[in-house]
């Protein structure tokens, strides 16, 4: 079971009070109830907010996602729930800067790191993946030629296979 913080009963209390549907836009910059959350290291009220339908990678005005934003704020707490909820780490705001460019430009090099060891570890699974697909392949076209390949000097008037 989760220990209620007070700040987190605080930040879902205020949403229920405003009356804000989990994907609305709060304001005119478009910062939906997640951007929030992130953006102020509010790691149990994103869980709850994620939980209950937010999108995980909606952008707001500037185009930054709640990553970009528990990014700016250095919550390795938040990016850890965003990356469970399968948010996308890569999207580009409307300066061209990814969740990790804004944690490194911040000086939060952990956050950078742990962004750099996901992207690195996806990019080895998806080679993986294409490696034993390739091989997969490769040894059913095998397999299916020598199973094709018939002699025909079979003497008793049946096809003989070759193995």
């Amino acid at each position: 079971m989760f220990l209620l913080e007070t700040e987190s009963l605080d930040c879902m209390s205020n949403l229920f009070e405003s009356g804000f549907a989990v994907n609305g836009g709060l304001d005119g910059s478009g910062q939906s109830p997640a951007h929030l959350a992130a953006c102020g290291g509010q790691a149990f009220c994103l869980l709850w907010l994620l939980q209950t339908g937010a999108d995980a990678n909606q952008q707001d005005a500037s185009g930054e996602t709640p990553m970009h934003k528990a990014a700016r704020a250095g919550s390795l707490e938040c990016i850890s729930v965003l990356m469970a909820s399968d948010a996308h780490f890569e999207i580009c705001n409307n300066s061209g800067q990814t969740a990790e460019d804004i944690a490194r430009s911040c000086g939060f090099e952990e956050c950078g790191k742990f962004f750099n060891m996901h992207r690195r570890t996806r990019d080895l699974k998806n080679a993986s993946l294409s490696s034993l697909s390739e091989r997969h392949v490769l040894s059913s076209s095998l397999a299916g030629q020598k199973r094709g390949r018939t002699s025909s000097s079979a003497q008793d008037g049946k096809k003989a296979r070759d193995w």
